[in-house]
């Protein structure tokens, strides 16, 4: 079991490194396989060494090789948390065939992290991209009732162009279109569960922001890692929370 996990979590830092390059490439119209990773300050083309998972960016101390600048840590950042939750998924949900939509809705929501806190974009060739497998998950490995998928993206897109309509472009496009991919994954209960998820966290670093001062007032601030987060912990422990909360209430 562990020998297994250590695989998964293996794997994970590997599609986490290439879900930095999708996630920052793909809102610039690049391709992602070529040309090869690159030094962002010298250009200097990254070789294997220096391209292996978090374990390079520790050696190399946070800096490039050929010309000593700082690399964002969002690349380490996003590897570990790929691992991570890959290998933490068969953990929470067991060994079941849900097991692969899991792992599908993690790597949709390393992409939009990178893209959305780099550009505060959620690309649409990323969400198409993604709404075809889960399209193709859902037909094999369908929720109770099956109807629920469509209930669920109906409700996810619109709520959030109500939201949208109401606050006068406080939600963006991306949002929206994201929350009906997920409304077809998750469901109506847990979509709705995961939206209030994601604004809670998003409020809470909001206000702590505010206080720290290191956010200002009427700043935009991107909401896609607030979806993921809410989204995953909706998707894992949805049921655990409703179950609670109706047993207090």
């Amino acid at each position: 079991m562990y020998f297994i996990l250590i695989y998964i979590l293996i794997i994970g830092l590997i599609l986490g490194s290439f879900y930095n390059v999708v996630g920052l490439r793909v809102p610039q119209k690049k391709s992602i396989v070529t040309p090869r990773s690159a030094c962002p300050s010298c250009q200097h083309k990254l070789t294997a060494f220096e391209l292996i998972p978090v374990f390079s960016f520790v050696i190399q101390g946070g800096k490039c090789r050929q010309c000593k600048a700082r690399i964002s840590p969002l690349y380490p950042i996003v590897e570990l948390m790929t691992g991570l939750l890959f290998a933490a998924a068969p953990l929470i949900i067991g060994w079941t065939s849900e097991l692969f939509v899991a792992w599908t809705l993690i790597s949709l929501f390393m992409i939009i992290f990178v893209s959305d806190v780099t550009y505060m974009i959620i690309p649409d060739k990323v969400l198409v991209f993604f709404m075809g497998i889960f399209l193709l998950e859902r037909i094999f490995i369908p929720l109770e009732p099956w109807w629920d998928s469509l209930l669920g993206a109906a409700a996810g897109f619109l709520l959030l162009l109500l939201i949208a309509i109401i606050s006068k472009g406080g939600m963006g496009g991306g949002d929206i279109k994201l929350f009906a991919v997920l409304g077809f994954v998750l469901g109506f209960k847990l979509v709705l569960l995961s939206f209030f998820i994601a604004t809670l966290y998003g409020s809470l670093f909001g206000v702590i922001g505010l206080i720290t001062g290191k956010l200002k007032r009427k700043n935009p601030i991107p909401f896609g890692p607030f979806i993921a987060a809410g989204t995953l912990t909706a998707y894992f422990y949805g049921d655990l929370i409703i179950q609670f909360y109706l047993v207090l209430y």
